[in-house]
Order: structure tokens, then C-alpha cells, then sequence
């Protein structure tokens, strides 16, 4: 049964920073594109940030660029997200995703609310 728990939210000025962790279960990590996405209430959920799986290189939203680095440890079946320079318009809750590389299929952690305060 995969697994993913995301843990590391929080409430934050405005300008400081917050690093996500998600740790996984059930699943070949490394075989699997990591991604972090975020909703706003009302709003539908939007990705933040990709971990490709076997070793290509990170994909970021445009608000993320710059201030977000996604990064994975395939030893600890781990994948994070440092956020700097959060902004209000960053609160949301982040959710930790996993896809499989060849079965395209998605599973979804329970997420973790970030709150960022003017």
C-alpha cells in the first residue's frame, strides 16, 4: 500500500522560508516522479514542482522559479521542497504527489497547510 506523508508546514511571515518533506512507502521510489501541488480554498489544486524519476532534472511553475527547489533522496525514499521568500499568496495546503514512470498512475499524500502572514 503507497504511502505518503508530508510533513514540515506551518505558519511563516511573509519573506521567510519553509522545507516540506514528504517520506514515502509502498512503492519503487526511485521509479516514480516526485511532485508537489497546492490548493487554494476554492481554488483547484495546482502543481508546484516535479522530481522527474531516474535522475532527469526538476520542473518548476512559474511562481515557483526562483524561490522553490524541489530535490528527492532515493535512500530515504524522501522528496522535499524548500521554499524561500514565501508570500501571502503562498498559503495554501501542499500535498505531496507520486506518479508512477511507466504506469502514470498518481497517489496522493493528505497534505500539509502553510499559512503565510503579512
Amino acid at each position: 500500500q503507497v504511502q505518503l506523508v508530508e510533513s514540515g508546514g506551518g505558519l511563516v511571515r511573509s519573506g521567510g522560508s519553509l522545507r516540506l518533506s514528504c517520506a514515502a512507502s509502498g512503492l519503487h521510489f526511485g521509479g516514480f516522479h516526485m511532485m508537489w501541488y497546492r490548493q487554494v480554498p476554492g481554488q483547484e489544486r495546482e502543481v508546484v514542482a516535479r522530481s522527474a524519476a531516474f535522475g532527469q532534472g526538476p520542473d518548476y511553475s512559474n511562481f515557483a522559479k526562483g524561490r522553490f527547489t524541489i530535490s528527492r533522496d532515493n535512500t530515504k525514499d524522501t522528496v522535499y521542497l524548500q521554499m524561500d521568500t514565501l508570500q501571502p499568496d503562498d498559503t495554501a495546503v501542499y500535498y505531496c504527489v507520486a506518479e508512477g514512470y511507466f504506469s502514470g498512475i498518481k497517489y496522493w499524500g493528505k497534505g500539509t497547510p502553510v499559512t503565510v502572514s503579512s
